[in-house]
């Protein structure tokens, strides 16, 4: 292929057809999931590959050959990449490849190829490809920009010819508070939805997102406040679900860590409805992370305990050996925990944890006002208050509250 040509974008049917790729370094580990996605049956070829690829190999996902490349090693292949450190070695695989008219992508020298790989992208059962003269900064640029203007609705996708969306409930994992924190998945799911179920801890900005056509209803949850019962809320997916609507059932951080979750799950099955999940980025980790606060730590934390705080120590209804807590050593992510934090200090202290062990209290955690109090066990629930400190707020207790005075990171 000469620099002048403009080559011809297609899309290869590989499921069950062999593809060798020469060379086991970063270049074919970025380019081998693609490949296993489409089905092929690969073969890597290198002396040495990097541990994801080996790793690959180890459980069968293809077949790595520990040697140097030789002549015949494309038999009966219909597609391959020469990916070596080594141009003299690319060249020979080149050759060989037109030779056999298997055609070959050069890593290291597009235009001594027969193909190229362009910059890929997925959205809601589209595939968008992007190849820009040799230029793989340009087309990754593009193709990045295409995916989220398509994830935004900024680039309209005509719904007549999208892939029916099936009436059901998808529970969705909103993430900690920033709308970019949500996955992928959900936030596709979330452009197809017809009825939004949403509470106050969802990324409430992902809503001035939605069509004019999607019912919002809010089911929130204020505490010690206003509040939805949770069985309507059950009612409601059920409700909506079988009057022939996709509702998507959108949470704070993952639905199944203090979401009850698992609640509207059941409620949806035992009614006959189609029901999705989709996990979040859980507050419990991602809330400390950006304020600097790691939830464990080499040498300082090997245990990670995520406690709800929705009752006191002592209460009937508590699920929780806080005397047990108090003897660990590790991290204790307490989550709901701002009201009652004077009664959780005090059987920590109770039960033997030191009084000036560190805590990291953030509120608002990944959003516009995000704030953080540092403090210490004896003195979080004073500190607390002087800080005014309000729902949603993560409490973060042990060492690696204490690894920093403040941020590090940007």
């Amino acid at each position: 292929m000469t620099g002048g040509e403009r080559p011809y974008l297609v899309g290869l049917t590989l499921a069950g057809r062999r593809v060798v790729v020469v060379g086991g370094g970063t270049v074919a580990q970025r380019r081998l999931p693609a490949l296993l996605a489409a089905g092929a049956d690969v073969e890597v070829v290198a002396p040495d590959v990097t541990p994801a690829v080996e790793g690959m190999a180890t459980a069968r996902e293809l077949r790595w050959i520990a040697r140097p490349y030789r002549d015949g090693d494309l038999d009966g292949a219909w597609y391959a990449l020469a990916a070596t450190d080594d141009p003299q070695v690319n060249a020979t695989v080149a050759t060989a490849a037109e030779r056999a008219r298997v055609f070959c992508v050069r890593a290291d020298d597009a235009p001594g190829g027969t193909a190229v790989t362009p910059a890929v992208g997925e959205h809601d059962g589209l595939t968008v490809g992007v190849l820009a003269g040799g230029r793989p900064r340009r087309s990754a640029a593009v193709r990045t920009a295409l995916v989220e203007s398509l994830q935004a609705g900024i680039v309209p996708v005509d719904r007549v010819d999208a892939e029916p969306v099936r009436p059901g409930v998808a529970l969705v994992g909103g993430g900690p508070g920033d709308p970019e924190l949500i996955t992928v998945r959900g936030r596709r799911l979330l452009a197809r939805a017809d009825v939004v179920v949403t509470d106050r801890l969802a990324p409430r900005d992902l809503l001035d997102e939605l069509a004019p056509h999607v019912e919002v209803i809010d089911a929130s949850k204020i505490p010690y406040g206003r509040a939805m019962n949770q069985e309507r809320i059950n009612e409601l997916l059920v409700e909506h679900a079988r009057a022939g609507r996709f509702v998507v059932r959108l949470k704070g951080g993952d639905p199944y860590v203090f979401g009850r979750g698992f609640e509207e799950v059941l409620a949806c099955a035992e009614a006959g409805v189609p029901v999705t999940v989709t996990p979040g980025v859980t507050s419990a980790f991602a809330v400390p992370s950006v304020a600097d606060v790691p939830v464990s730590h080499r040498g300082v934390a090997h245990e990670v305990v995520v406690v709800s705080g929705h009752v006191a120590p002592g209460h009937p209804q508590s699920l929780t050996d806080w005397g047990a807590l108090a003897r660990l050593r590790g991290t204790i992510v307490l989550m709901m925990g701002v009201e009652r934090i004077g009664a959780f200090a005090d059987a920590l202290l109770a039960g033997g944890r030191p009084a000036d062990t560190p805590v990291a209290v953030v509120q608002d955690g990944t959003t516009r006002i995000q704030r953080t109090v540092r403090t210490t066990l004896a003195s979080a629930a004073a500190d607390m208050r002087a800080h005014e400190i309000a729902p949603p707020a993560v409490i973060v207790i042990g060492p690696v509250a204490g690894l920093v005075d403040g941020p590090v990171s940007e």
